[in-house]
């Protein structure tokens, strides 16, 4: 075998033969990285590589999905996010910032699967088996796992063959290589052909894999994008390592919608679900706080009720200091701009910061009213009543839009008590919620007149 040099996108995989700027295939700026590969002699079936079989084609009509039932997991917020549990040959990619909780998960995930006689095996490149037994002590796992520590993958797949397990877990994907690849475990070559084996893998023999990744300093799961878009599901662990609840999101799924998220609360055994967000968010929220203003934010198809608190004060600086945590940056400074051309209020020598507060992330433009509300109530130094939620979209004329899935929100709101909420004048509603006072307005001026 020869040796040779080659260069590879860390976004896309693209390899080239000598060092590019920008990459061919993804458009991408300084991606590309040096790697000592091997030119084999042999194919692909000869390394070891597990090929899909070829099929004859048949209509939609002969595709049965009796036979593929989903493997239900017993943790009603990870099936959320699954899209109703784990589906048989399915490929799925676990990413998370150190420390935030992903083993644990993974393990609490196939002890209620053993129990309900659904055959696992955990394979751990990173901890010992001692370890994994105390941390199973630790969670109060009841079952029998299967666990084996190895990080060769073609020894793992003898185990796995030899076992024959419905769910397969690789801890992690960063730690697994090839022998007869030249290159570290973890780099781009070794991830993208493990996950290439293990997606061939589980296609032709029906074993759900579920991969554990490592991220980078940047936020993103390590190792090439191609990664992603080979697994048929990636779901993101987010939350501070010190911090109370984990947010469990999806990224991406082939078997459900996206977006959804899965909320879970860390304590010493292990982690608890959260099975009503919107009451442990608002659990501290003081009856008549200034600055602080409550709105409904859809995740998916869940309504979830979360407070907005923002500060404004007096700045030294040249530069007041304009700081957004949990929301996009952009959004603040378009609201902020349009409260002083609309309504005549002076910010530009005031320091403001906004913040989600429970550590949630709010992309979505139906929480500029609570954004703008709260801070005018800083700025004023008067505060909203306590019972009442603030859902609308923000125009640069200053105008109030109205938002997707009105209606659910709504009901949430009722739900955790709420009697007035602030909307837009449109659309038009059913006459159903009549124990909740919806107070419309058309522009921020009038709202601002009538409620400060």
């Amino acid at each position: 075998m020869k040796q040779k040099s080659s260069f590879f996108c860390k976004q896309c995989g693209y390899e080239t033969a000598k060092w590019m700027g920008k990459c061919p295939g993804c458009d991408e700026w300084n991606t590309f990285i040096e790697e000592t590969t091997s030119k084999a002699q042999d194919s692909r079936e000869k390394q070891g590589f597990i090929t899909l079989k070829s099929d004859h084609p048949v209509t939609l009509d002969e595709i049965s999905l009796d036979a593929t039932p989903r493997y239900e997991t017993k943790i009603s917020e990870l099936d959320r996010t699954l899209g109703g549990g784990l589906v048989p040959g399915s490929l799925i990619l676990f990413g998370g910032d150190p420390g935030i909780g992903k083993s644990t998960l993974i393990l609490q995930t196939l002890d209620h699967l053993a129990l309900n006689q659904v055959s696992v095996l955990y394979v751990t490149g990173e901890e010992s088996k001692e370890q994994i037994k105390l941390r199973a002590e630790r969670l109060g796992v009841k079952s029998n796992l299967t666990i084996v520590a190895e990080n060769s993958l073609d020894r793992i797949l003898k185990h796995v063959e030899k076992l024959k397990p419905q769910v397969l877990v690789i801890d992690s994907i960063q730690t697994v290589y090839l022998p007869h690849l030249e290159s570290a475990p973890g780099s781009i070559s070794q991830v993208r052909e493990s996950a290439a084996k293990l997606l061939y893998y589980s296609k032709t023999t029906g074993t759900t894999t579920m991969l554990i990744g490592h991220v980078t300093k940047e936020g993103a799961i390590a190792g090439p994008r191609i990664l992603e878009h080979m697994v048929d599901a990636v779901l993101y662990f987010e939350g501070e390592n010190t911090g109370q609840f984990r947010i469990l999101r999806t990224i991406k799924n082939r078997y459900g919608s996206t977006n959804e998220i899965g909320v879970f609360e860390m304590t010493t055994k292990g982690l608890i679900e959260v099975t009503n967000p919107s009451q442990h968010f608002l659990k501290e929220k003081s009856e008549h706080s200034i600055g602080s203003c409550v709105t409904v934010a859809m995740e998916g198809t869940r309504p979830i009720l979360t407070e907005i608190q923002a500060l404004v004060s007096s700045s030294q600086l040249a530069n007041p200091r304009r700081t957004a945590i949990g929301l996009d940056h952009n959004r603040v400074s378009l609201i902020v701009a349009v409260l002083e051309k609309m309504t005549g209020i002076n910010l530009y020598n005031q320091d403001i910061y906004v913040n989600v507060v429970g550590g949630l992330k709010l992309n979505e433009p139906s929480c500029d009213l609570a954004i703008l509300m709260s801070l005018v109530s800083s700025y004023k130094n008067l505060p909203l009543p306590g019972h009442m939620v603030a859902v609308g979209e923000i125009g640069l004329t200053g105008e109030m839009r109205s938002v997707n899935f009105f209606e659910p929100r709504i009901s949430e709101a009722k739900k955790l008590g709420y009697q007035k909420m602030v909307c837009p004048k449109k659309p038009k509603l059913q006459n159903i919620f009549n124990d909740i006072e919806l107070l419309r307005y058309k522009s921020i001026e009038t709202l601002i007149d009538q409620l400060f």
